[in-house]
């Protein structure tokens, strides 16, 4: 599978000043492997250290400082001499030995011509718990699950993601409904990349609903494994409310109905857990939609889980609702929809999504963005109806210079009046075009 993230890691190697480099991101998005492409593609070797097993390494990392004798461990560990510049070494679950973490600070200051990438599922909990994080001493990047655009790729449509990319829209609309077909299939696929693989190997649904369903398991068996026992329920109950709170007419996350009683010091811990780990991501309403969107969060938010295919089998979505015209995508009122919006504006397009709602509740825009001095309201609809009447209400209020439908429906573009801005109307399998399509609107 091409992954995006490659590009940003061959920028990386060759960025002057650069330090060594953590990529974070969820259990089994697919960092493990990225790294070791990357090593096979750009180095001459790959020294791969892993952490999550007995290693006398542990033992040393936890007493020496000096680089040279870390780098000699190192060499005795892998059975060979690693050269910078010639050499990528590859730190895998560094979670799990503080003071490998810790030594990414010395190797920065004192070795940083060698070429350092670690992983870890729960590097962000890391941050917070003491472990020596070597925070200003390193680079950081995010993977997640495949986009759309490389679940293209991977599946053989890259003749679709050239045609997506090209912005010819009047071929786009020549294959929308094959289009709309494929975006089907990777709401029920996702991208997980194991999920991924199995779709291409045998394009049977039930098997890669089996690798889905372990996936999730595996990730409820973290809890216990890796969460003090003490939050293990809390975990589990935040975690299974997560599809019930998309479900809601308005979305925003109401602890009550995690567990009848809890309130939102008792989840706390569980929210930072789920988030940090990459589980579970949280998109925060702002009061007011200008610049910067963090100085208006007003503390609520909604809640999203990793991945839309992962969503899919989490809610027990039978496959055979591919055949069912768009219902699909309207399936508990547009989750899956905003779900895929979520990580598509994240993960391909680099974005922070906020939301905005009217004081009164009687007005919501899905996703805001800000870039370029502005604030863009996103509005994502589940199929072609394109009646958006929370979107008409914030432009009447805050008059921004576009605002955008993402939907089902073919590409179209119109200044509206009053106010005189302009509405995009974008598909939901062309979300990944937005930025230069914002960018193509005279200011």
């Amino acid at each position: 599978m091409e992954r995006k993230m490659m590009a940003k890691l061959v920028a990386w190697k060759r960025a002057p000043g650069r330090r060594p480099l953590l990529l974070r991101g969820a259990r089994q998005v697919g960092k493990t492997w990225l790294m070791r492409e990357f090593g096979a593609r750009e180095f001459e070797r790959t020294a791969y250290v892993r952490f999550d097993h007995a290693s006398p390494l542990h033992g040393v990392f936890a007493t020496e400082t000096h680089v040279e004798r870390l780098l000699l461990a190192l060499q005795l560990e892998v059975g060979f001499r690693i050269e910078p510049g010639r050499t990528l070494l590859v730190f895998d679950e560094i979670q799990e030995c503080p003071g490998a973490l810790a030594s990414l600070k010395f190797f920065c200051e004192e070795m940083p011509e060698l070429d350092i990438v670690a992983a870890g599922s729960q590097l962000g909990l890391a941050e917070h718990v003491g472990t020596g994080f070597p925070v200003g001493k390193v680079d950081t990047v995010f993977l997640y699950p495949l986009s759309f655009r490389e679940f293209l790729a991977a599946i053989g449509k890259a003749s679709f993601v050239e045609l997506i990319d090209s912005r010819d829209w009047g071929m786009v609309v020549s294959f929308h409904d094959e289009m709309v077909r494929l975006l089907k299939v990777y709401f029920l696929v996702g991208g997980m990349p194991a999920a991924v693989k199995s779709f291409v190997a045998s394009e049977d649904f039930t098997q890669v609903r089996r690798i889905q369903n372990n996936l999730l398991l595996d990730y409820r068996s973290d809890f216990g494994k890796h969460a003090p026992s003490v939050q293990v329920r809390r975990l589990e109950a935040l975690w299974d409310a997560l599809p019930g709170q998309l479900a809601r007419e308005n979305k925003q996350f109401v602890f009550k109905d995690v567990q009848p009683g809890t309130r939102s010091r008792d989840l706390e811990f569980a929210m930072r857990w789920l988030t940090e780990t990459g589980l579970m991501r949280r998109e925060c309403r702002v009061s007011k939609p200008d610049l910067p969107l963090d100085a208006y969060v007003d503390g609520a938010f909604k809640g999203f889980m990793l991945d839309v295919g992962l969503l899919a089998t989490k809610v027990h979505l039978a496959p055979r609702t591919l055949l069912e015209g768009s219902r699909l995508f309207e399936e508990f009122k547009g989750a899956l929809t905003e779900q895929f919006v979520l990580q598509e504006l994240v993960a391909e397009l680099g974005e922070t999504p906020h939301y905005w709602a009217s004081p009164r509740g009687d007005a919501e825009v899905d996703f805001l963005l800000q870039g370029g001095g502005e604030v863009v309201p996103v509005e994502a609809k589940a199929s072609v109806n394109l009646q958006a009447k929370s979107l008409k209400t914030f432009c009447a209020k805050f008059r921004p210079r576009a605002a955008v439908r993402t939907s089902l429906a073919k590409y179209h573009r119109q200044t509206v009046e009053p106010g005189g801005y302009t509405l995009l109307d974008l598909p939901l399998y062309a979300l990944s075009q937005l930025h230069a399509e914002l960018d193509a609107i005279p200011r």
